[in-house]
């Protein structure tokens, strides 16, 4: 999972932002590369395919501090949603310590939601990992469009177990860095041994 730069004494995180199509993966990724300052962000990337982009970055967080004496960078990365990219999804997840459960509020995305978060369950599967022992925070993103579905259906959908969770408009900032707060929380939790699994 982490990998570790001895030279650098740096441990390397990798958070994945995963989701259906367009429900705001990739907005949060920007607005968090936005406001991370120049000195402690590398280059914005992105491989942009016909319906989707897939961005990636990697910052040093001061607040997160020292891990057993080492720094610790994260790298950040959306993840292609619609279903075709099966195979780029899979590049990507390997090596995860975090995930971002990005669900898109509005009523028609449901199903697409659903399918996207059942597609993770299973890509995670084929790679050896259980979605239950990773570091994941939910995103309840578009709050603000109207007839958003509740919290109370979305909790009852997707979160059962009751983890963290935001309500976010990521095209406005609202909740996002408070959702990469949490996941950050999460996965240094588990380099420290504090985690539950």
């Amino acid at each position: 999972m982490s990998f570790i730069n001895y030279a650098n004494k740096e441990v390397n995180c990798k958070i994945i932002y995963y989701g259906a199509g367009l429900g705001g993966k990739t907005t949060n990724i920007q607005y968090i590369f936005e406001h991370t300052q120049d000195t402690r962000k590398g280059k914005l990337v992105t491989l942009s395919t016909d319906n989707e982009r897939t961005l990636f970055f990697d910052f040093l967080p001061l607040s997160v501090g020292e891990v057993h004496g080492y720094k610790t960078r994260f790298h950040l990365y959306s993840v292609p949603g619609q279903t075709f990219y099966e195979s780029s999804r899979q590049f990507i997840l390997k090596g995860v310590d975090g995930i971002v459960f990005v669900v898109d509020s509005q009523p028609e995305r449901m199903e697409s939601n659903i399918e996207s978060f059942e597609s993770l369950e299973k890509s995670l599967e084929l790679q050896g990992y259980d979605l239950s022992k990773l570091p994941l925070v939910f995103q309840y993103n578009k709050r603000d469009v109207p007839g958003a579905v509740s919290i109370k259906e979305l909790e009852a959908t997707f979160n059962p177990t009751h983890l963290p969770y935001f309500e976010a408009v990521a095209n406005r900032g609202q909740g996002v860095m408070e959702t990469l707060q949490a996941i950050s929380q999460q996965v240094i939790r588990e380099l420290k041994g504090e985690g539950e699994a």
